[in-house]
């Protein structure tokens, strides 16, 4: 598109804002803030594209003050996100982290790792958008009935999903499944009554936002029974750039995690697949280029 592009990965903050003056465009991920401070230097910007789904770390509101469009790319990683969901509960329900390792170790205790369908659960999505709707795609085949909620979307029932508000949810829900934006709302967004709201006993999986579901809270749930396993690819310890934590500074509630057979966990990798890493950026080119052309 004649653009001259520089990589500016590597860079400190400081020598990132004593340039972007001079540019149209900035592409980033998750680990830049996008301040006032920022919007405020870059008097020549048209757009912030962010390459995957949440916008949390761009002040969005200040950016429309400026004039500034911002892009994302939720499409390109969908379908991981998705799959990642199914992988995750499948390993839960199947025991599969525990009975490997013990066949590893010469154990063969089939009773002991008797599993269970998903054939036949309740599985309700909150949040019914590009990932919410992804993973309700790779549940049509395991015959379980799936009910969706999402609080700024309506109309979206068919053949993979009912729409129902989030009391139906509470009362019917064998499984919850997370797939909203990070925002003062969804902040802490599953918390103890949260969870005590569930009439059944859940399995909850988390593959949004860390900070929307309080870690305390959830082992107070795995502890009583409320909670019966948990399959988290996001953890509310994560720092912003998501990078790996001291261990010896994690906090009590992730030990009993770590710890606990009941939870599977990955480290924010569900949208981030070898495919995913292409379309993230490909979907971006696009809308790029389209409005582009659309003289923005």
């Amino acid at each position: 598109m004649g653009f001259k592009c520089l990589d500016y990965t590597n860079n400190s903050r400081k020598e990132i804002l004593s340039v972007i003056s001079a540019f149209t465009g900035a592409v980033i991920r998750s680990k830049f803030t996008i301040d006032s401070a920022f919007l405020d230097r870059a008097i020549n910007l048209k757009f912030i594209a962010r390459s995957g789904a949440g916008l949390e770390n761009i002040d969005l509101d200040y950016a429309k003050t400026k004039n500034v469009k911002i892009y994302n790319s939720p499409e390109g990683n969908r379908t991981a996100v998705g799959e990642q969901a199914v992988g995750m509960l499948l390993s839960l329900f199947n025991n599969l982290n525990r009975a490997d390792s013990e066949v590893r170790k010469g154990i063969w205790d089939r009773e002991g790792n008797r599993g269970h369908e998903l054939s036949g659960k309740t599985v309700g999505i909150i949040g019914y958008g590009n990932m919410g709707s992804a993973f309700a795609q790779r549940l049509l085949g395991f015959e379980c009935k799936v009910l969706a909620y999402d609080k700024y979307k309506k109309g979206f029932g068919d053949k993979l999903v009912k729409e129902v508000s989030l009391e139906t949810i509470f009362k019917e829900a064998d499984i919850l499944s997370l797939h909203t934006p990070l925002t003062k709302e969804t902040r802490d967004l599953i918390d103890d009554e949260f969870i005590r709201s569930f009439e059944k006993n859940i399995y909850i999986i988390n593959t949004a936002r860390g900070q929307s579901l309080n870690t305390s809270d959830l082992v107070n749930g795995l502890k009583s029974g409320k909670v019966l396993g948990a399959c988290l690819d996001v953890l509310e310890y994560e720092k912003t750039s998501f990078e790996k934590l001291d261990s010896s500074k994690l906090p009590e509630p992730f030990q009993y995690l770590i710890n606990s057979d009941k939870v599977i966990l990955s480290p924010h990798v569900a949208g981030w697949t070898h495919e995913s890493y292409v379309k993230l950026s490909t979907f971006l080119a696009d809308k790029i280029e389209k409005n582009l052309n659309q003289n923005i």
